[in-house]
């Protein structure tokens, strides 16, 4: 799981986070499952954490993919491009079962 905090919170700053997402993210090697999308702005219970923008999630086959999709051209070309817009990014690594 990875969150973006954007420098700016337009909805069109989050849209253009998104599709950069699906441009270079999906379809990486290994890759069993990608989602991406917006925090949900009416949902503010005291459990919630409304301090994103933007949320990544991807489930590789094993560590072997995820190492290789780190250091991956087009994930390369993602940081690139968008970094300069992230106020912070937090990343969640976790084994699932």
């Amino acid at each position: 799981m990875v969150y973006f905090t954007l420098e700016n919170a337009s909805q069109s700053n989050q849209d253009n986070l998104v599709s950069a997402c699906k441009k270079y993210l999906d379809h990486h090697p290994g890759v069993l499952h990608f989602s991406v999308g917006t925090r949900v702005p009416d949902l503010e219970r005291n459990v919630n954490d409304c301090s994103y923008h933007v949320t990544l999630n991807l489930i590789f086959e094993n560590r072997a993919a995820h190492d290789a999709y780190q250091v991956a051209d087009r994930h390369n070309k993602f940081i690139e491009e968008q970094k300069a817009n992230w106020k912070t990014v937090r990343v969640f690594d976790s084994y699932l079962a």
